[in-house]
């Protein structure tokens, strides 16, 4: 193959990944931050990165004397599960999630499930704490990670989905959470549902967005468009 034809093939494709990077600027300049967050993380020594979080931690401590800057920094940390982990799960949710609603809108929801679900969460763990159910140092908990913006992208984007597939889509979200408070029984997985509701309470923010997707109509063109490509191929090597 040419030079030539290879780097017009190269520069296709980085017109393409931009092209989809900047329909949802958000997601992926939040993928940007955690990625750099991780990266210092790993490069320091175990008790530095632990200063860190407890640092950007939501636990009582500083949600009751710093509560602004700990629930937005507490969003520039993965707590487990590794970036590339996340960087699929923000493509899967968080990627259509901006591109139907708008940024402004998507990023309303991700706070208000962030932001209601830890004060949840928290709510929780102070009335265990207070009625002797949890040990006094609970407050000082490491509280920090993306997860419960995500269960909030993930419970809108129900209102995405074409009939009838909606509902299978809502009962399976709902019942992986559920089953989580039952199994783990603590603040977080309390967290992860509360920040599931929430989500599906930000339906007026979802009303006046077109479109819908079905998973079924999409599986079919794709089978469609892939059996169109390998018959192309197949005449042209004939």
């Amino acid at each position: 193959m040419e030079l030539a034809a290879v780097k017009s093939r190269i520069g296709r494709a980085g017109r393409a990944v931009w092209r989809y990077v900047r329909r949802a600027p958000g997601t992926f300049l939040w993928l940007a931050i955690l990625f750099a967050t991780t990266v210092v993380l790993r490069h320091v020594s175990p008790h530095t990165a632990e200063r860190i979080l407890e640092r950007h931690s939501t636990n009582l401590h500083y949600l009751s004397v710093s509560p602004v800057r700990v629930l937005i920094t507490s969003g520039f940390y993965i707590a487990g599960g590794g970036w590339w982990f996340y960087f699929v799960l923000y493509n899967i949710f968080h990627v259509p999630a901006e591109r139907w609603l708008g940024t402004a809108r998507w990023l309303a929801v991700l706070l208000i499930a962030h932001v209601g679900a830890t004060y949840i969460s928290e709510g929780v763990l102070l009335w265990a704490i207070n009625h002797g159910m949890a040990p006094e140092k609970a407050r000082y908990t490491l509280d920090y990670g993306v997860s419960y913006a995500l269960a909030g992208i993930e419970a809108v984007l129900v209102y995405l989905i074409a009939k009838p597939w909606r509902y299978l889509y809502l009962v399976g979200l709902l019942g992986f959470y559920v089953l989580g408070v039952v199994r783990s029984r603590d603040f977080t997985s309390v967290g992860h549902l509360s920040a599931v509701l929430l989500g599906l309470a930000c339906y007026p923010l979802t009303r006046s967005r077109p479109g819908s997707f079905d998973p079924v109509a999409t599986a079919r063109a794709l089978w469609h468009r892939a059996r169109q490509g390998r018959h192309a191929r197949a005449s042209a090597q004939d």
